[in-house]
This record gives C-alpha cells, sequence and structure tokens, in this order.
C-alpha cells in the first residue's frame, strides 16, 4: 500500500523516493558490492533502522563479505557502547546475535574475533566469554594465537580467581617464557605455595631469560624473600635444602641467604633452629662484611625475644603472679646475649683466619684477645703452629715462635720455652734471616737470664754447617737450615757475644771463620781489626786491614785502606817508611781516579812528615795525574802551593805551564791569570803579558769581560801605547773568532738576552718607584 510516495515495509517507511535509484541498481546488480555501498553511503544522514535494514538486505545478498560484516558489526557495536550491559542486556544480545551469525562464514578472520571477544568482555558474561574465546583459539590458525591471548589474559587478570589461573596455566604451554606472569598473578592471588614452585623452576632452568632482564640471582633471592615471608603457605618445597644452594652457589650474598634461612625457621615459631643457624653462618662465612650481616640480625632477634620476654616477666609482676621456669628462661637468654657480645671479637678473627689461615697477625691478636687464659693461649699457639704454612706465611712467622717461647719465659717455664726454640729451628721458615732472628732472640733468653755458656753454646750450633759449607745463601731452592751458617747476622751477634763475655782466642776464632766464609762486611773487618787494636794484637789488625782489601774492590776498598793506612802512621809514624810506602803504592795501584786525591795527599803528608821533600813533590806530580778531571785543578793548586813554600815561586813555574797544557779552557785561563800575577809579582812583565795574550784565546769579550778588563788594567799600570794597542788588535781577533763559531754565538745570544732581561727588570722597578714616590 503506497501512501504519501513512500513504501511501508512492516510497519516502518524504510524507502523513500529518494532511493528508488539506489533501489533500482541494486535490483539489476545484486551481488556487487559497491552498489550497496553506494546505498549505505546515501543513508548515512538517516535514521539507524534505515541503515540497518539496508545492511541485512545486502548481508543476504553477500553472505560472505568482511568488509560489509566489519561496517556492519561497528555499526551495531557503536549503537549499545554507551548503554549499561545490564539494563540493556537485550540490545545488547542483539549485537552478539549479529557477531555469531558473521562467524558462521567469517571464522577464520581474526578481527572478527577480537571485536567479537573484546564486546563480550564489557558483558557480564563470564562463561559466555571464556567459550567464545576458546571457540576463537580452536577455529584461527596457531600464528593468529598471540593476537587473541593479549585480550584473553587481560580478561583473566580483571576475574582472577581458578579462571585467571587456569587460563594462565594453558598460555604457560604456548609461551612458557612468559612464566614471570603467571607467578605475579599467583602473588596478587596469595597463592604463594605454587609462586614458589614455579619459581624454583624457573631458578633452576639455566636457559631461562627473564622477559624483565632480571638476573638468576635477583630471581633466587625473590624465591628465598618469598619462602621467608610466607613459611606457613609454603607446602610443596623443602625451604631449608634451596636457601642452602643459594649460599654455595652466590658466594658473595652468604649473609643476606643465612639470614633468610634465620628468619624462616624465626617466623615457624623455630627460635632453637633459627640459632643454630646463626650460628652455623658466624661460623662459615669468609668475609668481615657477610659476618657483620648475620650478627646484626642475630644480635637484634636476640634484643626482641628478651624484650618479649621481660614483657611478659612485668606483666607478671604486676598481676603478682610468679612462674619460676619462665623466668630462669629469661635469665639463660640474657646470660646467652651476653656470652654473644663477648665472642664477636673471636668470631670475627676467626673469619679473617678463615680468610688467610697464614696470617700471623691476625693470629697474634687472637692470642692477646684471651688475656691471662693459660689454656687458650697455649692452644691457640699450637693451633697456629699446626696451621700456618712457612712459605706461604703473610707476616714474620719466626715473631709467633718467638712470641710463644717468651710467654714461657715471662712465666718462669724456661725448659718449655728452650723447646719452643729447638722446635722453630727445625722450620723452613721462607727467608733465611727469619731463622737467623730465631736463633739471636734464642740466645737473647739465655742472656737475660745470665745463662751465658748456654747463650755462646746456641750460637755455636746455630753457626755450624749442616752440609755444604759451600752452599750458595741465595738459594731459595736449599732449606734454610742448610744456609743460615752463612748469615751475617747471625755472626755478627755471635762475634758481639764472644767480645763481651768471651775470650780473646775465642773473639779471634769467631771473626777469623767469617772471613774464612767469605761473608765479611767492611764494618766487621773495621770491627775486627779495632779489637785485636784493643787488644794490643796490632801487626794482626794490619793483617785483618790487608785481608779485607783482598775481598773488596773499590769503593769498599778505598774506605778500608783509609783507616789502615791511618791506623798504620798512627801507630809507626816514620819508623815503618818504606812499609808505609809500600803500603801506599799497594793502595793506588788498582785505585780509580775518582777516590786517589785522599790517598796522594795522605801519601804526600807522609812524606813531608817523615820523608823528603822532593820524593813528596813527586807524589803531587804524580796525583796531578792520576785523579780524576773534577779534581785535577785543585790538585795542581795544592801542589803548586807546596812547591812555592818549599822550593820557592820560581820552582812552580814548570808546574804552572803543565796545568796550562792538560786543564780545560776555563780552568787553563784561571790558571793563565794566576801565573800571570806571578810573573808581575817577579818582575817579569814581559812574561806576564805572554801569558796574558796565551789566556786571551780561552776568552770570548762578550762572555767573559772580567779577563780583559784584568788585562786592561795590566796594560794601563805596566805597558805603553804599542802594547795596549796589540792588546786591543788581540781582543778584535779573538772576537771575530768566536763571532764565526755556532756555539759560542748561541751563547752570546744568550747573555745578551739575560742582559737585556736584567735591565728591563730594573727598569720597571725604577718606574715603580717613581709612581709610589709620586702617590
Amino acid at each position: 500500500m503506497e501512501t504519501k510516495g513512500e513504501i511501508e515495509y512492516d510497519g516502518f517507511y524504510m524507502i523513500e523516493e529518494i532511493d528508488i535509484p539506489f533501489e533500482e541498481e541494486i535490483l539489476r546488480n545484486p551481488y556487487t558490492l559497491k552498489s550497496w555501498f553506494r546505498y549505505i553511503d546515501h543513508k548515512v544522514e538517516q535514521p539507524i533502522q534505515q541503515r540497518i535494514f539496508v545492511y541485512e538486505r545486502a548481508l543476504k545478498e553477500l553472505p560472505g563479505s568482511y568488509k560489509l560484516w566489519k561496517q556492519y558489526l561497528d555499526l551495531r557495536r557503536e549503537q549499545v557502547q554507551d548503554l549499561n550491559s545490564v539494563k540493556y542486556e537485550k540490545e545488547y544480545l542483539k549485537v552478539n546475535n549479529c557477531f555469531e551469525r558473521a562467524l558462521v562464514l567469517l571464522h577464520k578472520m581474526p578481527r572478527i574475533w577480537i571485536d567479537y571477544c573484546s564486546f563480550l568482555v564489557k558483558q557480564c558474561r563470564i562463561t559466555k566469554t571464556r567459550r567464545t574465546f576458546d571457540r576463537a583459539l580452536k577455529a584461527l590458525p596457531i600464528t593468529q594465537h598471540p593476537r587473541i591471548w593479549e585480550i584473553y589474559l587481560k580478561f583473566a587478570r580483571d576475574i582472577g580467581g581458578e579462571t585467571a589461573i587456569r587460563l594462565y596455566r594453558r598460555y604457560l604451554k604456548l609461551e612458557p617464557d612468559h612464566v614471570e606472569e603467571y607467578i605475579n598473578l599467583l602473588l596478587s592471588l596469595n597463592r604463594y605455595d605454587e609462586a614458589a614452585k614455579r619459581l624454583a623452576q624457573v631458578v633452576n632452568n639455566d636457559r631461562f631469560q627473564s622477559m624483565h632482564g632480571k638476573s638468576n640471582y635477583q630471581l633466587w633471592m625473590e624465591l628465598c624473600d618469598l619462602i621467608c615471608e610466607h613459611p606457613h603457605e609454603i607446602k610443596s618445597l623443602k625451604v631449608e635444602p634451596i636457601i642452602r644452594s643459594g649460599i654455595r652457589r652466590f658466594t658473595d650474598q652468604v649473609g643476606k641467604l643465612w639470614n633468610s634461612l634465620a628468619n624462616y625457621w624465626i617466623k615457624l615459631h623455630h627460635f632453637e633452629k633459627a640459632r643454630d643457624v646463626f650460628e652455623e653462618g658466624i661460623s662459615t662465612v669468609m668475609t668481615v662484611r657477610d659476618f657483620t650481616q648475620i650478627f646484626d640480625t642475630y644480635a637484634k632477634a636476640e634484643e626482641a625475644v628478651i624484650e618479649k620476654k621481660m614483657e611478659e616477666a612485668a606483666e607478671r609482676t604486676e598481676e603478682g603472679q610468679e612462674d619460676p621456669e619462665q623466668d630462669l628462661e629469661l635469665d639463660l637468654r640474657l646470660m646467652r646475649f651476653e656470652q654473644l657480645m663477648d665472642r664477636r671479637p673471636f668470631l670475627v678473627n676467626d673469619v679473617l683466619l678463615r680468610q688467610n689461615p697464614n696470617n700471623v697477625h691476625e693470629w697474634e691478636k687472637r692470642v692477646s684477645l684471651w688475656k691471662d687464659n693459660h689454656e687458650k693461649i697455649v692452644e691457640t699457639y699450637s693451633k697456629a703452629m699446626r696451621t700456618i704454612d712457612p712459605k706461604k706465611a703473610t707476616g714474620k712467622f719466626h715473631e709467633l715462635w718467638v712470641n710463644f717461647a717468651k710467654y714461657y719465659e715471662r712465666g718462669g717455664d724456661l725448659e718449655n720455652a728452650r723447646t719452643i726454640f729447638e722446635k722453630a729451628t727445625h722450620v723452613n721458615f721462607k727467608n733465611v734471616n727469619d731463622l737467623a732472628s730465631l736463633w739471636c732472640e734464642y740466645a737473647e733468653m739465655e742472656l737475660r737470664h745470665e745463662f751465658y755458656d748456654k747463650a755462646i753454646d746456641v750460637m755455636g750450633r746455630a753457626t755450624v754447617p749442616a752440609g755444604n759449607p759451600n752452599v750458595d745463601f741465595r738459594d731459595e731452592s736449599i732449606p734454610v737450615q742448610r744456609r743460615v751458617f752463612k748469615s751475617i747476622k747471625l755472626w755478627s751477634f755471635y762475634v758481639d757475644l764472644e767480645e763481651s763475655i768471651g775470650t780473646v782466642e775465642s773473639t779471634k776464632a769467631v771473626y777469623d771463620r767469617i772471613l774464612e766464609l767469605k761473608i765479611a762486611t767492611p764494618q766487621i773487618i773495621i770491627n775486627y781489626a779495632n779489637f785485636l787494636e784493643e787488644n794490643k794484637y796490632y801487626e794482626e789488625s794490619f793483617k785483618v786491614y790487608e785481608r779485607g782489601v783482598e775481598l773488596f774492590n773499590y769503593p769498599i776498598a778505598f774506605e778500608i785502606w783509609n783507616v789502615y793506612l791511618t791506623k798504620f802512621i798512627e801507630r809507626y809514624s816514620g819508623s815503618k817508611l818504606e812499609r808505609a810506602r809500600d803500603l801506599f803504592e799497594q793502595a793506588l795501584e788498582k785505585c780509580p781516579p775518582k777516590y786517589a786525591k785522599s790517598l796522594y795527599l795522605m801519601y804526600g803528608k807522609l812524606e813531608e812528615d817523615y820523608g823528603l821533600a822532593r820524593h813528596a813533590m813527586r807524589i803531587y806530580d804524580r796525583a796531578t795525574r792520576a785523579v780524576s778531571d773534577e779534581d785535577r785543578f785543585e790538585m795542581f793548586n795544592f801542589y803548586i802551593a807546596k812547591a812555592g813554600a818549599n822550593f820557592g815561586v820560581t820552582y812552580t813555574r814548570d808546574i804552572y805551564e803543565r796545568a796550562i797544557e792538560v786543564l780545560p779552557d776555563k780552568e787553563a785561563k784561571d790558571m793563565c791569570l794566576k801565573y800571570a800575577e806571578l810573573e808581575r809579582k817577579l818582575g817579569e812583565i814581559d812574561r806576564a803579558r805572554a801569558l796574558y795574550a796565551h789566556a786571551s784565546q780561552f776568552c770570548d769579550p762578550r762572555t767573559v769581560p772580567s779577563f780583559w778588563q784584568t788585562w786592561h788594567d795590566f796594560e794601563v799600570k805596566h805597558g805603553n801605547e804599542d802594547t795596549f794597542k796589540e792588546m786591543l788588535r788581540i781582543k778584535r781577533s779573538v772576537q771575530a773568532q768566536y763571532n764565526t763559531e755556532v756555539n759560542f754565538i748561541s751563547a752570546q745570544i744568550l747573555a745578551t738576552r739575560q742582559a737585556q732581561q736584567a735591565s728591563q727588570q730594573e727598569g720597571t722597578n725604577n718606574d715603580a718607584g717613581e709612581i709610589d714616590l709620586e702617590l
């Protein structure tokens, strides 16, 4: 029935006159998608019922069109998205029905399933939603499942409970690496037992890679924290073996893990087990940091229990009740806590000794901790001797033996002290000097108690060769007992002991033995000679000096010769002049130029005092040739002074001339000036002028102006016009000569710059002074 140009359809006027062209087109092409979309676009501004009417007609003709279904479903969802899903349940069911119709043919389209599932999540239909998710997973290929699981898991987390747990278990079969999300879910649901079980599986899987970047250690610590914070809920795991395996595995976090295990037992109210764990921890850790962590936690736990017990005791007192058992337990806990605090220094020492049982210093510290406890001190020393490896000892191991013996000595038990020393002498120390020091301490103990014979006997036994007397003292592969007899420290103590309480003959025997072993030092040689001299054995003392100079080369031999010659001259003066001359010649035979000066001066003085002056001059002449370059100028001056004093100034001319020939230019110039001054005083003006002319070749006028000024003054006083002109001519020629040499030019430039800087500085200071005056 047509009314007012419209077609009536089920009581609604869905088709208007303006729709007729579109209707005719779809009648001609009912299976053309573009025709339907043009018709739908035409209805955009029309009521929603008209658009739904067109979509339904189009889907009836094209039921497999994904594009058409997608737009239709989006339209239907937008229509109800702002409506309450409970109040408008029928409207939601209509949309659900549309999705179900679409999925009949489009069940392989993940977008339809995602939209449908997302739409169902907003509704209060948990079972319907869960089953729809399951249908989607069954319908879609496995490659599309992650897209479904993303919203499926979000739905699971929102609803929680057993459903969420079962859904995550299914998901982990597909993605086992996401187990951390499952563990977090279990923790949020207070399912601690299963969370700990899953976390333990993760920790034991070496191939597991955390999605959140956590290390195996972090996961392990999470497991420990979980099982320690909820000990009553954990039923599936054996907590103690787990934490103990972590202690063996993570050696840098031992303290924290021991505390976790103890806290686990504390929360279970097994305080005795917790105490056993604390005790085991502080007795096994290897670092002070871990020990401090465990000990502090241990002390706090004990304090907390004591505080609670004291509060209970106070309440009983207020109520007038008595409980002897509880009071006794409180007293025991207080006593145990005090004992724990007293043990702390010992426990710390135990930790350090576990780190390095060869640490001598820590063993000494442990002995001092026992104070007056005789049994414990002896036990500690004995344990230290058994534990320490002498070759790996850190510190002076021999001092530990010495202190052990001194402990008995202070107690008046010399027999045990001697026993300790005797045992120590058989220890293969790291250094041979340690054993030598031990022998010396042994002898000193006997001396302190005035057992002089025993002290000498000890040193005698210490210096007896134990095997090959030609053993290499520095060979570390040979035990120290076989090398100690060559220790100069041991022999020095022995000889001092003999000098103090022995006889002259016994002392000489010890010194001779030192020389035979060829271990004598220069000081030993000097001491031996002085000892003989004090006892009037002069010739023997000189023989010792001679043996000393045979043992040592220069420069050590120089010191011995110096003392030897001085002693010889003091003893015999000039009575054995020839012998003294032989000694000086022997000393100078191999003497390096560096050390020859003092010997020549001593030799020359001997000749001056007890010999002939000409012999002395000959020696000084030899000295000018034998000494080092640094001492030659000074030696020439000394030679000239002595020659002038003994033979007159004219005798020194040859010496001056030879000095000028052999000395370097700078020193030759100074020698020429002194020679010229001598000639001037003798009235030999021409000879002095010739010396000035000779010295001029060493003196650049710009660097050595003092020489030219001296010559200038000489000519003014003793010359004439011709000699003055000659002096100026020589000066110009010398200056021209130096101008052609690069080294002298650079020296002149440097001198000029320094002079300019000095003048500028002086001018600056003057200007500053003027400014100050003006101010």
